[in-house]
């Protein structure tokens, strides 16, 4: 399995990674402190509704392809088909996961990544692992930096897109990253929290797997324009 290697950093990314980590515990800290009761609130309606365990924990993929685990809030029921086989996300996900999922609460959990250095607020979102081999040499890239909470590719579109116009916007945050594009990207995620979109992709409840890039080629990077209008965030 390739996975890219990692290189020594610039001094002026030392300085740019410095300053976001800080400025992630800062707000992550800040964050937890204002939304607890919310998430405590989640809590309970999800151990109400859908029972224990509240959590829902799997690993992914962080930079460099470490692997991690993950916390969010459970949004589906287990249910099994007579193979023991989880049966497909539209018969699990219940109206409470819907409506989770599409103000984004079920990421709350994900705050406790960030601080643990796991992943950041912003960044590409965390994949599982088994898509590793499956990723072309640049689609790699997006591994270059931590995981985060909400990304470019998620204020373009979400689930709306497709995986490989995911990942082109993936590569182009990594090769574009500045604490400016961070500022962006976080204020249009907090501006989209009113007016959610995006949050399943076509014909799917949430997202179908990847397997792989429908063409060897993907398209050039080009100069993406920045977000004219907010959409939300997520796409996990």
């Amino acid at each position: 399995m390739t996975r890219p290697v990692a290189t020594g950093p610039s001094r002026s990314t030392r300085g740019y990674r410095f300053v976001k980590r800080c400025l992630d515990v800062l707000l992550c800290s800040l964050a937890i402190l204002l939304l607890w009761p919310v998430a405590a609130i989640v809590a309970i309606l999800v151990a109400v509704r859908l029972g224990r365990p509240v959590m829902f924990q799997q690993a992914r993929s962080g930079q460099f392809g470490r692997t991690f685990r993950l916390y969010k809030f459970r949004t589906m029921r287990e249910r099994y088909d007579e193979r023991g086989a989880p049966l497909p996300d539209a018969s699990r996900l219940t109206t409470l996961g819907q409506t989770l999922r599409r103000y984004s609460l079920d990421e709350l959990p994900q705050l406790w990544n960030v601080l643990r250095g796991d992943m950041s607020l912003v960044g590409p979102r965390p994949l599982l692992p088994q898509y590793l081999d499956r990723y072309s040499s640049r689609q790699r890239r997006r591994l270059e930096v931590l995981p985060g909470i909400t990304g470019w590719a998620q204020i373009m579109g979400r689930n709306a897109l497709t995986w490989d116009e995911k990942f082109e916007l993936d590569v182009w945050y990594v090769e574009h990253a500045s604490l400016g594009l961070d500022v962006r990207i976080l204020w249009g995620t907090l501006g989209a929290a009113l007016v959610p979109a995006g949050i399943s992709a076509p014909d799917h409840a949430t997202m179908p797997e990847f397997q792989g890039s429908v063409s060897a080629a993907t398209p050039a990077p080009g100069n993406l324009p920045l977000p004219r209008s907010h959409s939300w965030i997520d796409g996990s």
